[in-house]
């Protein structure tokens, strides 16, 4: 049942799609073990909402929470074996606090809901519907700034004031731009200059006040007396600056600000409960986001942060599959494996709410979207799903992010099935077959595909818990791997290119179980190997024997 070498062995392959005629010689695969984690959140499928555009349930063209709950069946429904249910494990919103803005991430008060969402009644009702349906609820935290009509820096203001040094000021203008970009990050205010890496409308927070972080754990902590199950936490490479340039970002006072983050919000849990979710934004190469889990000799998952992005694996996944090659997939997963400490997590995605909607990116080209579905799915980690993306919703037709967050259409009528007023933005392109209701009724969807792939993941051990072994077929085309987990190993390939590929895997096996196959794939046990057949842009999964 268990491999011998982990290196493949070619008798046919197609070569579309790679960057020379002459394959290259493959990588030196790396193997990862599974997380030390077994945490609710470990390997869970996590499905991100925008609530302002998933459900409208009063007609001002907004969606809100009582929305939300009104299609939490269509995300799951543990109680109805056999429904059409998505089958998330859980939820994470968008920022749902009360803030100027539309995207919410310029909170004004971190103990409330936007009224435009609905109230602390409707979020408990939410949490309380959701849980019975086993889905969790993890909320966006924004702690590294505030927005600048926040009463906290309204007060600090004044240079008097008990709050002036709840965020971060200087006498003169120090002159830094953004490490990420060219714009300013002093501006004028408050008798002085203040400090916001992002724009003036949201001041950075001085997280060296012991002051701001006591206030945000016990805003935290409320949420989490509410039943909230985690956090996403943004923009965490900036919480402390020590000067200009690199001195914005990854700071020594940033690791421990973010590990006494996690110490406070796993402090809060009975030990009956099972742990919140705690995970990263910290877009950055991988050696860097490989710094976010803290040590691995004070928790085995580390100690600061157990879940991190992974922004690298996700670019290399949709630019493999747009260009038909597998060695950049196949390098960042090696990459992973050899530089994030052993027992620590791993969060991947396709696209989410900042960046060009996975569709968009791949054309929105049916057989490239149902491959991406499927390499996520069968990743080691807790994947993301954008909302939207099960559906291959586009972007909107325009450059800024509200074409990136556009409303879900539930049906293609005229108004989505979103609201029964005007939407507060369009609806992207492609909306007459982009919504719930049309491929529902389609079992060949795309929609269909990702319900599949999540219920073929949540009945593997393995591919929900279980480590990673690569095996060298990338430079043909074709990803594959190995994922086990205690007494099961499961086989998994794609074929990233637009001919039918056949690869040899040096595995002993004494027999397959197809757990999920694509049309023209199949897999043979020979001596020592296995041999797999992939149609175009086509995948197989198969449980060893």
């Amino acid at each position: 049942m268990r491999r011998t070498l982990a290196m493949a062995l070619l008798l046919v392959a197609a070569c579309a799609g790679s960057s020379s005629s002459t394959p290259v010689p493959p990588l030196v695969p790396a193997t990862r073990p599974p997380a030390a984690s077994r945490d609710w959140w470990n390997g869970a499928v996590t499905y991100e909402v925008f609530v302002r555009s998933f459900k409208d349930s009063n007609g001002d063209g907004n969606g809100d929470l009582a929305g939300l709950i009104e299609k939490l069946d269509y995300l799951n429904d543990c109680n109805a074996p056999g429904s059409q249910a998505l089958g998330v494990d859980a939820i994470w919103l968008m920022p749902i606090y009360p803030s100027p803005s539309y995207h919410g991430y310029d909170v004004l008060d971190y103990t409330e809901v936007n009224p435009g969402y609905g109230t602390l009644a409707d979020l408990d009702r939410l949490v309380l519907e959701a849980h019975r349906r086993c889905i969790k609820v993890v909320l966006d935290w924004v702690p590294n700034h505030t927005s600048a009509q926040n009463p906290w820096f309204l007060e600090a203001q004044s240079p008097t004031s008990a709050r002036r040094d709840w965020y971060v000021w200087n006498t003169t203008n120090p002159g830094w731009t953004q490490p990420f970009g060219s714009a300013p990050t002093w501006y004028a205010g408050g008798g002085a200059f203040f400090y916001a890496i992002f724009w003036s409308g949201m001041p950075d927070l001085n997280w060296l006040n012991p002051a701001v972080p006591a206030a945000l754990n016990a805003a935290a902590d409320g949420w989490l007396a509410h039943g909230v199950d985690g956090f996403r936490l943004d923009a965490v490479r900036y919480l402390v600056a020590n000067g200009p340039g690199n001195l914005q970002e990854d700071q020594p006072q940033t690791h421990a600000a973010l590990r006494g983050f996690a110490a406070d919000v796993r402090s809060r849990l009975p030990n009956a409960l099972p742990s919140a979710m705690i995970v990263g934004e910290a877009w950055a190469d991988t050696p860097i986001i490989a710094t976010y889990f803290g040590s691995t000799s004070a928790s085995p998952e580390g100690d600061e942060l157990p879940l991190n992005f992974n922004f690298p694996l996700a670019d290399a996944v949709v630019s493999g599959v747009a260009g038909g090659f597998a060695t950049g997939i196949a390098a960042k997963l090696d990459e992973v494996a050899r530089t994030y400490p052993p027992g620590t997590g791993d969060a991947p995605f396709l696209t989410n709410h900042d960046q060009v909607r996975v569709a968009t990116r791949l054309g929105a080209e049916p057989s490239r979207l149902r491959l991406a579905a499927a390499i996520l799915l069968t990743l080691q980690g807790s994947p993301f799903i954008y909302y939207g993306e099960e559906l291959g919703m586009q972007n909107g037709n325009c450059s800024t992010d509200e074409c990136k967050r556009t409303p879900m259409a539930w049906d293609g009528a005229a108004k989505g099935g979103f609201t029964s007023g005007t939407p507060w933005w369009p609806f992207s392109p492609g909306m007459a077959t982009a919504n719930v209701a049309t491929q529902l009724a389609d079992p060949d969807s795309l929609l269909v595909r990702y319900r599949k792939l999540i219920q073929v993941r949540k009945g593997s051990p393995a591919l929900t818990r279980g480590g990673t072994e690569r095996l060298s077929t990338e430079a043909f085309g074709v990803l594959s791997f190995l994922r086990t987990e205690a007494t099961e190993t499961v086989l998994v390939a794609h074929n990233l290119g637009t001919s039918a590929a056949t690869q040899g895997v040096a595995v002993t096996a004494t027999a397959v179980e197809p757990l999920f196959v694509d049309p023209g794939a199949s897999a043979t046990v020979g001596s020592g190997s296995v041999s797999i057949t992939l149609p175009p842009r086509g995948s197989g999964i198969w449980r060893l024997r």
